[in-house]
C-alpha cells in the first residue's frame, strides 16, 4: 500500500523546500508514496495547524514549523 505524504503550507519558500525534499526522499528511498501539496487555507485549517510547513505521512503530523530534511523524511518513510 502506498504511503501518502502531505506538505501543508501557503507556498512560502520553506513550504516549497519541504515539498521538494519530500519528492527527493521518495525517489531516494524507493518507498511507494504519493506526495501532495496542500496550499488551500480552508483545507489546512481542517488539520488544526498553526505553523507551516507541516509534513504529514498517512494523515499523521510528523514535522511542523520547519523545513523537513530529505534524510529525516527517508527515516520517517521507513517507520
Amino acid at each position: 500500500m502506498n504511503k501518502v505524504i502531505k506538505v501543508l503550507g501557503p507556498g512560502c519558500p520553506k513550504c516549497k523546500t519541504t515539498y521538494a525534499n519530500a519528492l527527493e526522499a521518495v525517489k531516494q528511498s524507493g518507498v511507494a508514496a504519493e506526495v501532495i501539496k496542500v496550499e488551500d487555507i480552508v483545507e489546512m485549517m481542517a488539520y488544526n495547524i498553526l505553523t507551516t510547513p507541516v509534513l504529514m505521512i498517512d494523515e499523521v503530523n510528523k514535522i511542523k514549523g520547519r523545513i523537513a530534511q530529505t534524510d529525516e523524511i527517508i527515516q520517517l518513510l521507513k517507520e
